[in-house]
């Protein structure tokens, strides 16, 4: 008797490490996700599993209890190998899960998309190219932006051609955007009307408060501000399948936080029309 109890609590010592490794694996080394659509393609399609390394950038740590009571939480990332760089192909939780007015944090609604700008750049797009001041590295899917720039405004679908912030006075699009420039923290920007509209939703993320324009003058939370000092890294994530992808270009800018990893590699690829196994694409490295 005394044999058979040894056993079965070697068994559950075992099996209670192996979820304890399982969950450390989930937290600190990897996760996967699964593409449900065509925005990124040629370089990922519907159908693929990819992993996500964690180590690369830092994994994360915050309330995931409170994440799945869709609570708004404080998010820690632990040292990662580098920083996020551009091109990078990256998995994050969505920051406008309940409308693209306001960032919010939805733990089981994520993206992926390629980052276009970092913390710092000051990036526009001229006849569908995007471009960052400094840089002459080749950004996104070239041939896609090229497809774009030389579409005729009519012929896009409805509600693809305009882009952030939706301002007419402004009036950028996808062919014709920016300048605009990405905050990092501890930047300052003056704050009026175009600064209003190109960086509300990340103040009042921030602040956790109300951002308003009126009489020429910006209020936070009711008193005047003349300029806002920024306290987080942004960054402008866009889609490989240009015309068909929303991203930076309608939503606006990523939070660093938001980020979870950067994705690897493909570990599975299924047809989800036929339901083969697509070989060529097994262990296929992200680029």
């Amino acid at each position: 008797m005394k044999k058979c109890i040894d056993i079965f609590l070697n068994l559950v010592i075992g099996a209670a490490c192996l979820v304890i490794l399982w969950i450390f694996a989930q937290v600190f080394l990897f996760t996967s996700f699964r593409i449900p659509s065509d925005s990124m393609e040629p370089e990922l399609i519907e159908g693929d599993a990819i992993l996500i390394w964690k180590p690369v950038l830092g994994a994360r740590l915050f309330n995931l209890q409170a994440t799945m009571q869709l609570k708004q939480v404080d998010i820690h990332r632990v040292p990662g190998f580098r920083k996020v760089k551009r091109n990078d192909v990256l998995v994050f939780n969505f920051p406008h899960p309940n409308g693209w007015d306001k960032i919010e944090m939805h733990i089981m609604k994520y993206y992926i998309k390629r980052c276009i700008g970092l913390p710092g750049d000051t990036l526009s797009i001229r006849n569908g190219m995007f471009q960052v001041g400094g840089v002459n590295t080749p950004l996104g899917n070239i041939d896609s932006q090229r497809r774009v720039g030389q579409t005729l405004p009519g012929e896009f679908p409805d509600g693809v051609y305009k882009s952030f912030p939706f301002d007419s006075i402004i009036g950028w699009n996808i062919q014709n955007f920016g300048p605009l420039y990405i905050p990092k923290t501890g930047d300052e920007l003056p704050m009026n009307r175009t600064n209003y509209l190109l960086y509300r939703k990340l103040i009042e993320w921030e602040q956790k408060g109300s951002l308003k324009y009126r009489d020429s003058a910006v209020f936070l939370n009711g008193k005047t501000i003349e300029s806002y000092r920024f306290q987080k890294n942004y960054y402008f994530m866009a889609g490989d399948k240009g015309a068909n992808s929303q991203d930076s270009r309608y939503w606006g800018l990523l939070p660093e936080e938001y980020i979870v990893g950067k994705a690897a590699r493909i570990w599975k690829s299924v047809d989800p029309y036929t339901n083969k196994f697509r070989w060529d694409r097994f262990l296929k490295k992200i680029e």
